[in-house]
């Protein structure tokens, strides 16, 4: 059974920093490509960075140079540090994995920037 367990959420100020982790498990985790979508209130869910199993990164444009996405293959978990935090990035965010077209997904976190 694939799991993709979500922590590190929660409240922030303007300007603040976060670190989410995804733990995963019942995958070959250093051959996948793990992700993190987010999804606002009232928007589309959107791809926010992308780790292949190379460690190539990809992001969307509005994180860049605030956002990193880093995994640790021996631990089985991707991470998404998001420094510089603003308003515009409350939503749920979710972990993913991609292999041969198959997709996997976590439950969410809800992260909340707001003074």
């Amino acid at each position: 059974q694939v799991q993709l367990v979500e922590s590190g959420g929660g409240l922030v100020q303007p300007g603040g920093s976060l670190r989410l982790s995804c733990l995963a498990s019942g995958i070959i985790f250093r051959i996948n490509t793990m992700g993190w979508y987010r999804q606002a209130p009232g928007k589309e869910r959107e791809l926010v960075a992308r780790i292949g199993s190379g460690g190539t990164t990809i992001y969307v444009e509005s994180v860049k140079g605030r956002f990193t996405i880093s995994r640790d293959n021996a631990k089985n978990t991707v991470y998404l540090q998001m420094n510089n935090l603003k308003p515009e990035d409350t939503a749920v965010y979710y972990c993913t994995s991609w292999l041969s077209g198959q997709e996997y997904w976590g439950q969410g976190t809800q992260i909340t920037v707001s003074s």
